[in-house]
């Protein structure tokens, strides 16, 4: 995985880095994590940090240190004062240019995509080391695939066009090129490329949204990829056993927000109830809520099988940690009912959902109103909302 610094980690570098991930959990090899730095401009600090964050949250944990390209600057450096000596290089301006072939093709397997010819002609003179020494990403990161022994890239469609470039230098430097699988683009529902107008796009926008990571994880694999036509829920480790790169897809995924929200859903209500309520006293921890805990894990079990996102749960429980301030229209002409429905919960002993049903249902007779009619009035005084948790329970 070699994303740049420049940002919040966006989901179709992540679903490469899962793939990437579950292929060296499935072979039993490593999983890098290169931070391709050599456009120092675009560099932003905190998002090498975000970055690993993000990674870490999702339990896509990399093997050995972190690298930074250009930690290996001397050797692009020397490597191509060696291609200059060979006249496989010349100076342009100060730079140093790769001289690739003009004619014929550069052609390579792709485990994805399958067999793609690339005609050199359209294959430009490369810059690999710029005017001020630093190597450019062209360069640097066949070079680092050399020397960290990588049997396997997997990464973006977009670099298809810089593929044959790399083989050709990594040819010239006598080095054997990697096998390369090129994922097809994440689009968004419209079939148009997936941004923030579509919604949450970062790993850091889906976590403050209350996504579970196993769900993210579960979804993000099945985009561009599958087992069968059916099996759509999977643990982590059954998609480590069944993940190969043939049964990725050559076509684009699309990325169906419904979907996501539903597997959340399924996740959510999988919990226990107590690893459930532990979930949602970390979420509302992690966004700056102080609410009591202990009725927090109270009200847990009343939404459990109602929400598809942690996020829904300060928006329905809001009313049992703080004033609720109803719109009045929405009780235009309840008063009555209110007054009575005050007086009836009044009398209500021992004071338990059993016994409040109990009583309201009697109450909603005597007025000759259904249920229904009786409660939302209610609901709407009690929680402000339209919308509530069990309301007998609340």
């Amino acid at each position: 995985m070699a994303p740049s610094p420049t940002g919040f980690l966006h989901v179709g570098n992540v679903r490469t880095a899962l793939f990437n991930w579950l292929f060296a959990r499935h072979e039993g090899g490593e999983f890098r994590l290169r931070i391709e730095n050599t456009d120092t401009s675009r560099e932003v600090a905190e998002a090498v940090e975000q970055i690993q964050e993000s990674l870490r949250w999702l339990g896509l944990y990399w093997d050995g240190p972190v690298t930074f390209q250009l930690d290996r600057r001397d050797r692009c450096q020397a490597e191509a004062r060696r291609l200059l000596a060979e006249g496989k290089a010349y100076e342009d301006e100060g730079a140093i240019r790769f001289r690739m072939p003009d004619q014929g093709t550069t052609a390579w397997d792709d485990l994805v995509l399958g067999r793609i010819e690339y005609p050199n002609e359209k294959l430009e003179d490369v810059v690999i080391l710029r005017s001020d020494g630093r190597p450019t990403y062209n360069f640097a990161s066949p070079i680092e695939d050399w020397m960290d022994g990588i049997t396997h890239v997997i990464r973006g469609q977009d670099h298809v066009p810089n593929t044959p470039k790399q083989i050709r230098i990594l040819e010239a430097l006598g080095a054997r090129p990697p096998a390369y699988a090129h994922l097809p683009f994440v689009l968004g529902p419209d079939g148009s490329k997936l941004s923030k107008r579509h919604g949450a796009v970062t790993v850091e926008e889906f976590r403050t949204a209350g996504y579970l990571p196993d769900a993210l994880v579960n979804y993000l694999a099945l985009l561009g990829w599958s087992y069968d036509d059916r099996t759509t829920i999977m643990s982590r480790q059954e998609l480590v056993e069944r993940f190969t790169l043939e049964r990725v897809s050559r076509s684009p995924a699309i990325f169906d927000y419904a979907k996501l929200e539903w597997m959340n859903g399924v996740y959510l209500r999988a919990l226990s109830a107590e690893a459930f309520a532990d979930a949602v006293v970390s979420y509302l921890r992690e966004r700056g809520y102080d609410w009591d805990e202990a009725l927090v894990r109270r009200a847990a079990p009343l939404v459990q099988e109602k929400i598809a996102t942690l996020g829904e749960f300060p928006r329905l429980c809001a009313f049992l940690f703080g004033p609720v301030e109803p719109d009045p229209a929405l009780l235009d002409g309840a008063g009555p009912i209110l007054e009575q429905a005050a007086s009836t919960l009044s009398q209500v002993e021992p004071f338990t959902a059993q016994h409040i049903e109990r009583a309201l249902r009697q109450m909603a007779e005597q007025l000759r109103l259904k249920p229904r009619e009786a409660f939302q009035p209610i609901r709407i005084a009690v929680t402000g909302q339209t919308v509530s948790p069990g309301l007998v329970e609340s």
